[in-house]
């Protein structure tokens, strides 16, 4: 007597998980920087007639109730709700927020390649950081490519000419995305992934509904469904960026985020008829260099050492929230 065959769902998977690792590991990265370049763009359309501080609300609120099964399961004690070091959480749930305020504004006052592209400057703002809150010691080159990185900042706000405030903002986002991994790099020496995961819907939602109050635009009906989308495809394309740094190796995988940079001048193009110029295109190709090398350079000191940047514990990475 012979067993149910399996159905169509159950022999996909199957196929997906025989799959060498790092090819899935580069799936789950592709299918984040696909779902993250859709929340963007929804995210910039409702940015047009609604207030930052609204997406940012739906974002941290939605997502809590994502994670809610997670959280049933963990229950209230160590490994839920409870924690070893709530002013570290709470500090990284306000630092998380603001993050995610100045990356909703950017892309809603900037080109979607322009505001993706300073985005990936958080990598550069770890080095300094993690030598100053975790004495890590860095060495020459990643000190040389964060400087390469920068170079690649200033040609994005063309500093001879007009600088756009919202670049400004951009950037400001980016280094507190910056701050918030140096503080999960802490914090996750105490709590479990859920925990951190939690304190960051959970702060979120606290931060930004007060601002979102003073400052809201009644959404209409349509406008509210795609709240919820932010909030849905936002957790659905954090989850994909977990599993894809979970099961492939950081050097192997980590190329495959920056495929969100061609997915977010593709959706300007066609939606927003942005045109990225060449010193968009000059100065993201250089950002995106640095934060490469700066990534391969972690992976080799990691074998004897701690490591920048993408967090030994890549399901609590805060890099695809901001």
């Amino acid at each position: 007597m012979t067993g149910t065959p399996p159905s169509k769902a159950q022999a996909t998977q199957a196929r997906f998980l025989a799959l060498p690792p790092n090819v899935q590991g580069a799936l789950w990265l592709l299918a984040s920087a696909a779902l993250f370049t859709v929340m963007q763009t929804i995210a910039k359309h409702l940015g047009q007639r609604l207030d930052p501080f609204q997406v940012s609300l739906a974002r941290a609120f939605f997502g809590l109730l994502a994670i809610l099964p997670l959280l049933v399961r963990a229950g209230v004690g160590v490994g839920g709700i409870k924690t070893k070091v709530l002013p570290l959480q709470l500090l990284r749930g306000v630092v998380g927020t603001l993050a995610m305020f100045c990356g909703f504004y950017a892309v809603a006052h900037m080109p979607l390649a322009d505001a993706q592209s300073l985005n990936f400057a958080r990598g550069l703002f770890l080095v300094p950081l993690a030598i100053l809150f975790l004495k890590e010691v860095v060495g020459g080159r990643r000190i040389a490519a964060m400087a390469v990185g920068f170079l690649g900042v200033l040609i994005m706000l063309r500093p001879t000419g007009e600088i756009e405030p919202a670049a400004l903002i951009a950037l400001a986002g980016a280094a507190l995305v910056a701050f918030a991994t140096v503080l999960v790099k802490i914090v996750s020496r105490y709590d479990s992934p859920v925990t951190l995961m939690f304190y960051t819907g959970f702060v979120g939602t606290l931060v930004a509904v007060v601002p979102a109050i003073l400052n809201w635009v009644p959404p209409t009906a349509f406008e509210y469904f795609l709240l919820v989308l932010v909030g849905v495809i936002g957790a659905s394309a954090h989850n994909c960026f977990i599993r894809g740094y979970a099961v492939g190796e950081t050097t192997a995988v980590a190329p495959f985020e920056y495929t969100s940079l061609i997915f977010a001048a593709m959706a300007g193009f066609f939606i927003f008829a942005d045109v990225p110029d060449i010193y968009t295109v000059i100065g993201a190709l250089t950002i995106v260099g640095a934060s490469l090398y700066i990534v391969r350079r972690e992976a080799q000191a990691s074998k004897a050492g701690p490591v920048i940047g993408h967090d030994p514990k890549p399901e609590i990475h805060p890099g695809r929230d901001a």
